[in-house]
């Protein structure tokens, strides 16, 4: 079931689970649920009681996980419209020919396609390649600092996430988003630093957000940079 409390200006909804467990508990996800897990004689008051209680909490926690939401507007591919890479933006020039390809030429992604309808896909391919091949270069470094913690990952792979920047499995298997080679190389290091410190700790604990500061310790600026850049 679903609920809400008001706590100041803000509503805090959430969903309520009941089950057989002897304690209340409260989880914010990376796509900004707010979950209450609570025995099963457990008064809805109560729980409500409990989420205004944790509620500076839970709202620290959505802003956290807000900057790991891509909120890039829609592009029309058309001529002199900007795109961003790695925080810079170029403008985009389409010329129509028979040699495909896209180019960095001063402060424009120069695109040339045979159609205007495949100026997207040229677009979006460029992008993941560098991708491929930047986020690897990036993150190389920042996982042999890693090893002293005795954490390595099992692999970094690209995929597309509507809600997220990054992820990482049980297993170590580290998840970004190809997105992300829009925005400076700082930012790419902290969402990847932000999944290495999940490797030795997995949930957002006091000791995580140590680990994090000890790795970046301007971390919050670049978090912020990326809310910024890309909403």
């Amino acid at each position: 079931m679903t609920d809400s409390i008001q706590f100041g200006s803000k509503l805090i909804s959430f969903r309520l689970e009941y089950s057989d467990r002897k304690s209340l508990g409260i989880t914010v996800t990376p796509e900004m649920e707010v979950l209450v897990k609570a025995p099963a004689d457990t008064t809805i008051e109560k729980v409500k009681e409990k989420v205004k209680k944790k509620a500076p909490w839970i709202i620290k926690q959505l802003s956290f996980f807000l900057s790991f939401q891509p909120k890039t507007p829609k592009r029309k591919f058309i001529n002199g419209e900007t795109h961003l890479y790695l925080g810079r933006q170029y403008r985009l020039l389409v010329i129509i020919g028979k040699e495909e390809s896209v180019k960095l030429k001063g402060k424009f992604i120069e695109v040339v396609a045979s159609d205007k309808a495949k100026v997207k896909d040229l677009l979006m391919d460029w992008y993941l390649q560098h991708a491929r091949n930047k986020f690897h270069i990036i993150a190389d470094s920042l996982i042999g600092k890693f090893k002293r913690h005795k954490v390595e990952p099992e692999s970094i792979v690209l995929r597309d996430m509507p809600t997220r920047w990054g992820s990482c499995t049980p297993k170590g298997k580290i998840i970004l988003n190809p997105e992300l080679i829009k925005a400076p190389k700082a930012c790419i290091e902290y969402v990847i630093i932000h999944e290495l410190c999940h490797l030795v700790h997995q949930d957002h604990t006091q000791k995580f957000l140590d680990l994090q500061t000890k790795e970046m310790p301007d971390w919050e600026k670049w978090k912020m940079k990326l809310e910024r850049l890309l909403s």
